[in-house]
């Protein structure tokens, strides 16, 4: 997440903090500074008084001026030094009016305002510096102008020690200045922050109402589809019943058969459990949803059941006039899978290959043993589907858009996304490609020994 602090936002901040540490500045000299007389009437009692009502007025002045540039909006480095220089003047004053023996605790006063200004104080370094030399100059026209001693004595009576605590207080609003912009710079980063978190929550809030309401309308359409299931079930189980009595009739009568119309017979009998074993299947609705389907693991020969599929489709080939080569490998394989699903996978990949190949074509049906591995190729060198078509085909129901198929055939490619899955449910793999060359199917399934 990233959090950008515009220039009008830094420096309005900035302005908050500076107007925040005036106050209390002001506020602390208009509430303590008349107590300073105290001192004057303990250390000074023949000049407390006179004092005493210039502390006050300065007081009054302080606060006038902090009303009026409230008021104007004016910046609040100017009134601080003229707060300042208010303070200083009647500071410097007092250390030069008293008694030498009185001086020191006046520069100690003196000192204690400065530190105390500077460690309140927010605003560039160079403003206690230029601060500290009006003192110095203060010091120096009130000392020709009122003192009477000397200036070592002076010095050495308090005057070394002003000049040090001021200057080392001179320091301070350096670090102070630093820390608190980086402070003030922190707090805008973590306000924006909360602030586009809290509206990232509101979104995800919205975004998780409309999934809670999307998840109920799938709920709904999962009960729709499986009621569905249901019915549809029952009367395919029905409709499947009926065939197979049907073909039981006919096989009764195989005397009167001719040995084409008895293997078309074994083919629809074959067919006919192959579907109500998938039917039952479908039915179960448990199994359906549960993440893995279970199941009728045998071992047979792989090979002799892709003849029986590659035996299946030839006449539907010929319907469209394209021819299936053979190069199924003669070789017994076995295999332990589900015969029913694994059956299906080759139905699938062979009935779309002659569903979506041009008329007058060849595809060559291959079965070959590679690294302990059954593998079985389906090589169409027609126009090529399209890597990208067969990608949809693959992964999701999608209708193609071109004409390579025959008028008014299916374009779903439900049944490649079936092959997909199952060849992954019973173990194995599945990969395909379509390009100049034409369109490549290959399956692969362990062999056992």
């Amino acid at each position: 997440m990233f959090v950008q602090i515009t220039k009008e936002e830094y420096k309005k901040e900035i302005q908050k903090k500076a107007w925040y540490q005036t106050n209390n500045i002001i506020w602390t000299i208009i509430f303590l500074y008349p107590i300073f007389s105290v001192v004057d009437y303990i250390f000074a009692p023949n000049i407390w008084l006179q004092f005493f009502i210039v502390r006050i007025i300065s007081i009054l002045i302080i606060y006038g001026l902090y009303t009026w540039f409230q008021l104007r909006k004016y910046n609040y480095r100017t009134l601080l030094h003229i707060c300042f220089f208010i303070l200083s003047a009647t500071c410097a004053v007092l250390c030069n009016v008293v008694s030498i023996q009185q001086s020191t605790t006046y520069y100690l006063i003196y000192a204690v305002v400065i530190l105390f200004f500077n460690l309140q104080v927010f605003w560039e370094p160079i403003n206690s510096i230029a601060q500290g030399l009006i003192a110095l100059l203060l010091l120096a026209v009130f000392y020709n102008i009122f003192s009477e001693y000397t200036l070592e004595l002076v010095i050495n009576n308090g005057g070394s020690m002003f000049f040090i605590i001021a200057f080392l207080s001179c320091l301070i609003p350096n670090a102070r200045y630093k820390v608190i912009v980086r402070e003030v710079r922190s707090q805008l980063l973590i306000e924006k922050s909360n602030e586009q978190l809290k509206d990232q929550n509101q979104n995800i809030n919205e975004k998780n109402n409309i999934i809670d309401r999307q998840y109920e309308q799938l709920r709904k359409l999962d009960d729709q589809k499986n009621n569905f299931i249901n019915i549809a079930g029952h009367d395919l189980k029905n409709l499947i019943g009926q065939v197979i009595m049907s073909n039981n009739l006919l096989k009764d009568e195989d005397y009167r058969l001719s040995n084409d119309q008895k293997e078309y017979i074994h083919f629809i009998s074959e067919a006919s459990e192959k579907m109500q074993y998938m039917l039952n299947k479908l039915m179960d609705v448990k199994e359906i949803e549960s993440p893995d389907m279970k199941f009728n693991m045998e071992i047979f020969d792989i090979n002799h059941e892709v003849t029986h599929v590659f035996k299946g489709l030839q006449e539907t080939a010929n319907m469209k006039n394209i021819h299936l080569v053979d190069n199924i490998l003669k070789l017994p394989l076995n295999v332990k899978l589900d015969k029913v699903f694994v059956g299906q996978v080759f139905q699938n990949l062979l009935s779309n290959a002659i569903k979506f190949s041009q008329t007058n074509n060849s595809i060559r049906v291959v079965t070959s043993l590679q690294r302990q591995k059954f593998v079985f190729e389906i090589i169409d060198e027609g126009v090529p589907i399209g890597q990208d078509e067969l990608d949809m085909m693959f992964n999701k129901l999608k209708t193609l858009n071109d004409a390579s198929g025959g008028p008014g055939e299916s374009r779903l490619g439900l049944g490649l996304s079936i092959a997909k899955l199952m060849t992954q449910e019973l173990g194995g793999e599945l990969t395909y490609r379509s390009n100049d060359n034409g369109n490549y199917f290959r399956v692969e399934f362990y062999v056992i020994n």
